[in-house]
């Protein structure tokens, strides 16, 4: 499994208790953050188990079960002190297909939200610490404001990804900030923290689009450099391998238990560790 970050604290107690005890502390559309709640320590006075003089064997977890899922995800190296990429002082929002850095991670990001949510996926990323940054529209956001806050407990991130989901370029600049700006106002009145990173549907987009996302408050614009559907990397070039900084685009469907251990198990044949772009973009 992952090595959690140090910003990040190790699941030992379940999420459902972490929402629970959440719960009674955050008004409605307040951000719950994972690093809000501390672990108790065992008691001291609490005696050791008595070992067992027939040990019995461990049995496996069943094959697509949530502990199959964490059993399969391999052992990373603590991911290294993010070095901030630097952002240019004026003009439009820079996009990248990969964020321009040398160090040795890359970064799992979600996109949409409206057409399935598996119900695992929040105890697999709480359990497996696995950073991801999800773009979500502002409707679906809405609508299933509670499960994407489970993930945002479980150290993940809400980012921009429009309110319609339509293309954006060739648009005017009023329809493409009314998209962008929309969803920026909707996102942090459901998460208390304003969206920093934009990712146009599709990938598509102009200058206009560029310089509306920046004037809502985007630093960066993401593209990506790997796409990962049904449990299958595929791979933007003919070397077929993940590169320091690259980006990995799936989607909430159902297959994402899938995708996502495919993506872990790339990056760490790559001899990367898993990061979050929001470390890096500051």
């Amino acid at each position: 499994m992952l090595s959690a970050p140090v910003r990040r604290i190790l699941a030992a107690v379940t999420l459902p208790a972490i929402l629970a005890l959440s719960s009674c502390t955050a008004g409605p559309g307040q951000a719950i953050h994972v690093r809000q709640v501390a672990a108790g320590q065992p008691s001291p006075a609490t005696p050791s188990p008595t070992p067992s003089t027939s040990p019995s064997p461990t049995a496996k977890p069943a094959p697509g079960s949530l502990a199959w899922y964490v059993s399969q995800v391999p052992t990373f190296p603590e991911a290294p002190p993010p070095q901030p990429v630097q952002l240019p002082a004026t003009g439009p929002a820079p996009i990248w297909h990969r964020l321009p850095t040398d160090q040795k991670v890359a970064f799992i990001t979600i996109d949409d939200g409206g057409l399935a949510r598996p119900p695992a996926v929040p105890d697999f990323i709480w359990q497996a610490h696995i950073p991801v940054t999800m773009f979500l529209n502002s409707p679906a956001a809405e609508e299933h404001d509670v499960y994407f806050r489970q993930i945002e407990v479980a150290g993940g991130v809400v980012e921009n990804h429009t309110i319609r989901h339509t293309s954006l370029p060739g648009r005017s600049y009023d329809h493409q900030k009314q998209e962008i700006c929309g969803a920026a106002d909707k996102l942090e009145a459901l998460f208390g923290k304003r969206p920093t990173l934009f990712r146009p549907p599709f990938g598509e987009h102009d200058t206009t689009t560029l310089q509306a996302a920046h004037d809502c408050g985007a630093k960066a614009v993401f593209h990506w450099s790997e796409t990962v559907h049904e449990g299958k990397v595929r791979y933007q070039t003919p070397e077929k391998v993940v590169h320091p900084g690259d980006v990995l685009l799936m989607h909430f469907r159902p297959a994402l238990m899938d995708d996502l251990l495919a993506a872990l198990k790339a990056i760490h044949r790559a001899g990367l560790t898993p990061a979050l772009l929001e470390d890096y973009v500051r």
